[in-house]
């Protein structure tokens, strides 16, 4: 049994509420058709990683902000049950909470559309009061559905306080990653779409991932974790050391979270102390886990899954 780490894991990111629909094939352009089933659950990167940090049994303080409509109680509840500490979310008077449009195919595939609401009007004077949840955390998540700017602010402000950084740079902003967070980011886990953003390069395996990785290293990114999802994950550090974690194998039924749930995975472990090869693994677990379930935050698995699974499926580093 992975130890417990001491102190909280702090996560500041976006919290949405979730519309799933569920079809055998996305629709064309122009195209009307009828749904399978259709659901609305807790969403956004940031609450996403604090429910799934919270079901590995790991303590999790979350920090953003919502609106003050009816789908701010819808989450608020589903984090709170979740255990979720939300002592630093706050309510934009007059805003809306966000929301996401997602709809999942057959084969697990999703396209998603986000309306970040609140999550959006952050602005650089709310820095000090979101940077509070730093104090006792030892690592700190971060990802880029709130404004790049309070991102890199926040970073910064981390980076004073001696903390393992780890940014999930998702989405990829119009015009690109700032340059600041290629240095200010402990470790950078760009998945496959978002990798070719930002190098030009498609994961594909451990050769074109390392060249990948070479170039956001020579950006000043420190480690880099390359997600290529059914093709496993792909580790490299600036001093040239690397490494690959292959697949697991699971039967996907839903790809939405599960990068979010690998970032949980990838905080629990570091913040134990774990050495990166293991923390690798043990977050590929967990992000194979929530393809198998339907939902975002409802997907994470809890630590007694991920252990399972690393047994049943080979030795560990």
């Amino acid at each position: 049994m992975i130890p417990l780490p001491t102190g909280h894991i702090a996560v500041i990111g976006s919290i949405n509420v979730d519309f799933v629909c569920r079809v055998h094939r996305f629709p064309h352009a122009g195209e009307t058709m009828h749904v399978r089933s259709a659901t609305t659950g807790l969403g956004g990167k940031g609450a996403n990683q604090a429910v799934a940090l919270a079901r590995l049994g790991s303590v999790v303080e979350l920090a953003g902000q919502m609106g003050d409509d009816p789908l701010a109680q819808v989450a608020r509840t589903a984090m709170t049950d979740a255990g979720v500490g939300l002592r630093f979310v706050h309510t934009e008077t007059g805003g809306e909470t966000g929301r996401a449009f997602i709809t999942v195919n057959d084969g697990g595939e999703n396209q998603i559309l986000v309306h970040g609401g609140a999550n959006m009007t952050l602005r650089p004077d709310d820095v000090p009061a979101l940077a509070r949840v730093f104090d006792g955390a030892r690592v700190v998540m971060m990802q880029m559905e709130i404004p790049p700017d309070i991102v890199v602010r926040l970073c910064d402000q981390a980076r004073t306080q001696d903390m393992t950084i780890i940014v999930d740079p998702a989405p990829v902003p119009p015009d690109g990653l700032p340059d600041a967070l290629f240095t200010l980011a402990t470790i950078l886990t760009p998945n496959e779409t978002e990798t070719q953003a930002l190098t030009g390069i498609l994961p594909t395996d451990t050769t074109t991932a390392r060249a990948a990785a070479a170039i956001l290293h020579r950006r000043g990114v420190e480690c880099a974790i390359i997600k290529m999802g059914a093709r496993g994950v792909f580790h490299s550090r600036r001093d040239g050391t690397d490494g690959f974690v292959p697949p697991f194998a699971v039967t996907a039924v839903d790809s939405v979270a599960a990068g979010d749930c690998f970032g949980a995975g990838l905080a629990r472990m570091l913040a134990c102390g774990a050495p990166m090869e293991q923390a690798v693994r043990y977050a590929a677990a967990c992000g194979a886990l929530a393809t198998t379930r339907p939902g975002a935050a409802d997907a994470a698995p809890t630590a007694e899954e991920v252990e399972a699974l690393l047994d049943r499926q080979g030795p560990r580093p």
